[in-house]
């Protein structure tokens, strides 16, 4: 459900959709950026990534906090970590400001109770492409603290499907969801796969 309205929200609207708990690296060199991230460090306050996809500006964002200032130019171009915090509805655009800003409402989930089983199905089979990925498997006590958007923060699914995890307000739906996008990322791992050994045999089958 919706929170209150706030308004002068700083908005940085990229070709990137940012997920809560999600590390996001940005490269700050536009005026009214560096202006916007100084007022927001300033005031050690949020601002919202937004994808400003093909068809425009999308309805639902993500806030984000700067972690670190990783580097700070003498031009005042500035490297940051950010890091997704809480979902938000971009309500209006406004701007008297000197950077992007909004009227928008933070968004919680609707009220469920999880389902343990959908849970555990999403966490083993995000485990699975991890080790596929990178021949080792995430701690067990780490693994049972994670939920949709911590798993999906650490794979690539591509722009849509992650506004899809975004737009939800359901955890089990998101559950459901990354759980089918594991399972395709896996079948595109093994496709690649067995595309590279057909290409190093030649297209023959080698037998010893």
């Amino acid at each position: 459900m919706p929170g209150s309205p706030v308004r002068d929200f700083p908005l940085f609207p990229l070709g990137l959709v940012a997920l809560p708990g999600e590390v996001v690296p940005l490269h700050i060199f536009e005026e009214r950026y560096k202006t916007m991230i100084g007022r927001c460090l300033e005031d050690e306050s949020e601002f919202g990534i937004v994808w400003l996809s093909d068809d425009g500006l999308r309805e639902v964002g993500c806030a984000c906090t700067i972690t670190e200032v990783v580097e700070r130019d003498e031009e005042g171009r500035l490297n940051l970590l950010t890091r997704g915090t809480r979902p938000f509805q971009l309500i209006e655009r406004e701007d008297h400001l000197p950077y992007p800003a909004g009227v928008v409402e933070f968004l919680a989930d609707r009220e469920e109770a999880i389902d343990g089983s959908l849970a555990a199905l999403a966490r083993e089979t995000y485990a699975e492409l991890v080790e596929r990925a990178t021949d080792s498997r995430p701690e067990p006590l780490e693994l049972a603290k994670m939920g949709a958007y911590d798993m999906a923060a650490t794979v690539d699914f591509g722009l849509e499907a992650k506004q899809g995890l975004l737009d939800m307000r359901s955890e089990n739906a998101r559950l459901r969801l990354v759980t089918r996008l594991f399972r395709a990322a896996m079948k595109r791992m093994e496709f690649v796969s067995h595309a590279q050994a057909r290409a190093r045999s030649n297209g023959k089958v080698r037998f010893g």
